[in-house]
């Protein structure tokens, strides 16, 4: 891996339509051009979470191309090389996926669903906040992996190592 090519990123969830969409946003803003990110599901919604679509536009960042769509479009030919599959739902790292082109480092960042949360609008809108915050210190200690000087293997083990590490920063907070 190198610094000068942009890495293409796919996040994974079953339903595509809140975590892994979040999570492309936050990266494909916070990668400043040398990640573009991707998401999709293995049983797509078929539209966006209209909570993550809020909470995105709240924060500043584009939505009108956010769509929830199949990991199927991402095995075809033709479809961008992927570097890096991350899944945050716990379903889908257990699903049997598709054989991706390339052999990317994946690894599993679990984040509880908002999708799910139950209660008032402000709670439901919390659970979202909370989410898009978790994903976000994961995706900052992805940015700073030195991709370029480290081998495969410490790649794939420090991306594990990510979810183990960023849980405990956010619960050292509460």
């Amino acid at each position: 891996m190198t610094d000068d090519r942009v890495y293409n990123v796919l996040f994974l969830c079953t339903g595509n339509s809140a975590r892994s969409v979040i999570a492309e946003t936050l990266l494909n803003k916070s990668g400043r051009g040398r990640f573009k990110a991707f998401s999709a599901g293995s049983f797509p919604k078929g539209e966006v979470n209209p909570y993550a679509l809020r909470l995105l536009s709240n924060l500043g960042l584009p939505t009108a191309d956010l769509r929830s769509k199949s990991w199927d479009e991402f095995a075809r030919p033709g479809a961008p090389p992927l570097d890096f599959i991350i899944t945050v739902c716990d379903n889908a790292a257990g699903e049997i996926c598709p054989i991706w082109p390339g052999k990317p480092v994946t690894a599993h960042w679990g984040i509880p669903d908002p999708a799910a949360a139950e209660g008032t609008d402000a709670e439901i809108a919390t659970a979202f906040a909370t989410a898009a915050r978790q994903l976000r210190a994961r995706i900052d200690l992805f940015l700073s992996l030195p991709l370029a000087s480290i081998d495969r293997m410490t790649i794939q083990n420090r991306m594990r190592d990510i979810q183990t590490t960023s849980i405990k920063s956010e619960t050292s907070h509460d």
